[in-house]
Formats: C-alpha cells, structure tokens, sequence
C-alpha cells in the first residue's frame, strides 16, 4: 500500500512516500520513512501523531493512501496567545480614541 509521511518544520515540510505491507501501523511507517534518524527532536513517545489531521495511536493500522502527521510540540498554549492578543487590542482600543482639546 502507498502512505505518506509527513513532519512539518517551521520553514520546510517534509514529505516521504513508502510503500508499505497491507496491515502496517503508524509507528512502523514513521520507522520507515527514516525521519525520526533525520529529526533526532522527533520522539515517539512525545510528539503526537495523527493521519489525516486526526490523532492516531502509534499501532494504528494504515489503510492505502493514507498520510501520517508527525506534529512538534506547541510552544505556546494557542487559547493563552489568543487571550494576550485580544488584552493588547483591548488597551490598543482604549488609547487610540480621538483628542479632546
């Protein structure tokens, strides 16, 4: 069967093509693949994983055609940033009316 593999870097992605025996799992695919050897931050046992955008477990089973996602950790909590921006507009806000005078 044909699956991709893919590692997204901040500015690159990387994309492996295999063809793998029917039945073969995610981990086996991303062992494969050789990028967890050419990405030594890639740790299975951290970095989530998924296909197709949803999360998988590293023995789910790989249908033909399918796209493993190796995802690196978040720097920042996404609900925390979105929370400082929308503060920051808030005081931008409240300083940028116009003049009395």
């Amino acid at each position: 069967m044909s699956v991709e593999i893919t590692y997204a870097l901040p500015q690159k992605q990387e994309l492996v093509h295999l063809m793998l025996p029917a039945g073969s799992t995610v981990q086996q695919a991303i062992e494969a693949s050789g990028l967890a050897q050419k990405h030594p931050e890639i740790d299975l046992a951290k970095n989530k994983v998924g296909v197709y955008g949803k999360l998988a477990k590293l023995d789910t089973p790989l249908r033909d055609r399918d796209r493993v996602e190796i995802y690196r950790p978040l720097i920042a909590d996404p609900k925390e940033v979105r929370r400082k921006r929308a503060e920051e507009g808030k005081v931008m806000k409240k300083g940028g009316g116009e003049q009395e005078g």
